[in-house]
């Protein structure tokens, strides 16, 4: 009975939300002050900390962006944070344990805000919304949080969690009631939705789009309804006007992409994924515990991103040739060739009546000699290494080394952290 009993417990956590009950009600580090450097930033755009805020997320890009409303009443773009975790698919979220971020028009309140989370800190984005219950979605505790481990919230890392946090706090304690948190299943651009054409999604995506160019046009906190199962957003005549024109604009473009030939495709993804820089500094982990990071949950899930899947006209699958970066992986695993690679094409014309008779090159490198992908991936890991001086408000996370760090085992998010780690700069923020 007791085995059984524990049994049922693991499936209930595994299939829950990021629950999050609390850590410690004697914890201050709700109370951390905005970072110097991003006071500055606001400063220099013409906003300060009272200033309300406007969130949104992207799922493909793996970013969340704080906007702000500055002194001209008008929102603007303050910073972007790279999201170290995110689970599921693109599409909405539709049920209880289904791990899926949900995809929408959210508000947070002050209540929202949980200063002892578990996960360092965290806030509820809201989910479900009227939208969501007009289709009947089920489920709940969707959180932006700290610790680098998803089951249906974004992730972020601590650091990063923090300075967010705080800025939201900062804002709602000054007087506004709730601020709205976008999220969507990419940027809403001409070439991701000529790609994106023929997913079942689509047509709910070109509702969340029409918001999404209502704010870009206006550059105001939309104003939301539901009806008939899909979000309406009231705008004056003038901001109507201009949103049906880009619409137009960008239906022009959709449709000249597709003429030259864009194919359309689907992303699968093992579980969610991770931001580019995160994943550079956590290929070919198994698991981790880091000091910055938290636990950094299915590392192997996101070490080489979504698989591309090309379809037909129809929106059927058809075959094709694996993604660079499971082509990298397939490598990684491939015995190692006894011939040298042929260096350039240049060498190829040269050498071409010898190659007449030659066996196949093969694409390894030869023995004692490091091979071109794990070159490819050191040079790749070294864009992080250091941050550019012209970038005060970058952060540097404590990421494990992919050269030198063994793979740890998977740990549960309370256990103790490793103090061992290298720093690997992660790109922050992007101006």
């Amino acid at each position: 009975m007791m085995k059984r009993f524990a049994v049922a417990a693991s499936l209930a956590l595994a299939l829950a939300a990021c629950q999050d009950d609390g850590f410690s009600r004697s914890s201050t580090r709700h109370l951390a002050p905005i970072p110097p450097a991003t006071m500055a930033l606001m400063s220099t755009k013409g906003m300060s900390k009272n200033d309300p805020i406007l969130i949104r997320a992207y799922k493909k890009e793996s970013e969340l962006e704080v906007w702000k409303r500055g002194s001209d009443g008008r929102y603007a773009h303050l910073k972007t944070y790279p999201i170290c975790r995110w689970s599921g698919q693109l599409g909405p979220k539709t049920r209880e344990g289904d791990r899926q971020v949900p995809e929408g028009f959210y508000t947070v309140t002050p209540a929202q805000l949980n200063p002892n989370s578990s996960y360092y800190l965290s806030f509820d984005t809201g989910y479900p919304n009227a939208y969501d219950k007009q289709f009947g979605r089920t489920g709940g505790d969707i959180m932006v949080h700290g610790s680098c481990s998803s089951r249906g919230c974004f992730a972020m890392t601590d650091q990063n969690i923090a300075e967010i946090y705080s800025i939201a706090r900062e804002a709602l304690s000054s007087g506004q009631r709730g601020f709205q948190f976008q999220s969507y299943p990419f940027r809403m651009t001409a070439e991701n939705l000529a790609k994106h054409r023929l997913d079942p999604n689509i047509a709910f995506w070109k509702n969340l789009k029409e918001g999404a160019d209502t704010f870009e046009v206006s550059k105001d906190e939309l104003r939301v309804a539901v009806a008939n199962k899909r979000y309406l957003f009231n705008a004056d005549e003038t901001v109507a006007t201009a949103v049906a024109q880009k619409q137009q604009k960008d239906e022009q473009e959709v449709a000249e992409l597709v003429a030259k030939g864009e194919k359309p495709i689907k992303l699968v993804y093992h579980d969610g994924d991770t931001h580019e820089s995160f994943r550079t500094a956590l290929a070919n982990v198994t698991g981790v515990s880091d000091t910055k990071l938290g636990y950094v949950s299915r590392t192997e899930g996101i070490s080489s991103g979504p698989q591309q899947i090309a379809l037909d006209d129809t929106g059927a699958t058809k075959p094709e040739a694996p993604s660079t970066a499971l082509a990298f992986a397939s490598l990684r695993q491939a015995p190692a060739a006894t011939t040298p690679v042929i260096a350039s094409r240049a060498k190829v014309a040269n050498a071409a009546p010898a190659l007449a008779a030659a066996p196949v090159q093969s694409a390894e490198a030869a023995p004692g000699e490091t091979p071109f992908y794990k070159k490819m991936f050191n040079s790749v890991g070294d864009l992080f290494s250091t941050a550019p001086e012209s970038e005060p408000v970058a952060e540097t996370a404590q990421v494990p080394s992919t050269a030198t760090s063994p793979a740890l085992k998977p740990q549960p998010v309370g256990q103790k952290r490793a103090q061992t780690s290298t720093k690997v700069n992660v790109a922050a923020v992007m101006q």
